[in-house]
């Protein structure tokens, strides 16, 4: 074999060597193999919910945003690498069933139903179902009073079912976001908004709404907020747990109620901070 032809064979095995160190750290490794900060995560959040899951441009605010990122920075995520993934009401248990999402964050109330398809760390917080109204309607005074009302909820929410439940006198009206209430709530197509007493004081607070709407005040449920992820995964839901027990002690969380919540003067109600439940 004659020199030349040595040299091309030690140059292709110094090449293919080369490729292999190249590509070791991608298959022997997960998202933050190159360290913490590097780590990837894909986050589910609302996109319409002003004061917990608002994003407008590259730009996302709101409460659940601002525990979601905190408890991210615990799990060895940097806020530069996480994923924010729109998670309307209907496609939560979807999203994390086929991991679109790593976590979800989005107002997202624990019920035995859901826990049949996911696993939820927390509650992070509990809020209640109430009544967002037209600041000049004293016809409704709470959900007892809702009787031949045109009342607006979200498709496959708990708000939605406890109400068809409940009072079966209404005409409910299921739409796709929240935010398509509003709209309808403000020019008569329907006469009252539901869902949680967080969402409906971020809306109520909302600069082009100033003055129109009022929350009722007249809490009828108890709202468990949790953290969504891949059923099963109980090694994440207590490393989650883990971050909201410190987020709760050290002032991020109500830091975030104040930040978020604070100017429509909402306060958190009875059981907040709450303690999390034992991950299964």
């Amino acid at each position: 074999m004659n020199a030349r032809r040595i040299g091309a064979i030690a140059a292709t095995a110094a090449l293919a060597l080369g490729l292999s160190a190249c590509g070791s750290s991608d298959d022997g490794g997960d998202a933050g193999s190159g360290g913490d900060s590097g780590k990837k995560l894909k986050i589910g959040i609302k996109f319409d919910q002003p004061g917990l899951g608002l994003k407008k441009g590259t730009d996302v605010t709101g409460f659940d945003v601002d525990i979601a990122k905190y408890v991210a920075k615990e799990l060895g995520t940097s806020e530069a690498n996480i994923e924010w993934v729109q998670a309307p009401s209907p496609q939560r248990e979807t999203l994390i069933e086929t991991g679109q999402v790593d976590l979800i964050f989005a107002t997202y109330s624990i019920t035995d139903a859901r826990k049949e398809k996911v696993t939820f760390a927390g509650p992070y917080f509990i809020a209640g179902q109430d009544l967002l109204v037209r600041a000049d309607d004293a016809s409704i005074t709470g959900p007892d009073s809702l009787t031949g009302k045109k009342l607006c909820s979200v498709k496959g929410s708990t708000s939605a079912q406890k109400v068809k439940d409940k009072y079966p006198g209404v005409q409910l009206q299921e739409f796709a976001t929240y935010s398509e209430c509003l709209p309808a709530l403000s020019t008569g197509g329907v006469d009252a908004l539901t869902t949680d007493d967080t969402i409906l004081a971020g809306y109520a607070a909302q600069a082009e709404y100033k003055g129109k709407f009022k929350v009722v005040g007249q809490p009828f449920s108890e709202e468990r907020y949790g953290v969504g992820l891949k059923k099963g995964d109980t090694a994440t839901c207590n490393k989650v747990n883990d971050a909201l027990k410190k987020a709760f002690t050290d002032g991020a969380w109500q830091k975030a109620i104040d930040d978020n919540l604070g100017p429509a003067g909402y306060k958190a109600g009875p059981g907040n901070p709450p303690t999390p439940d034992a991950c299964a």
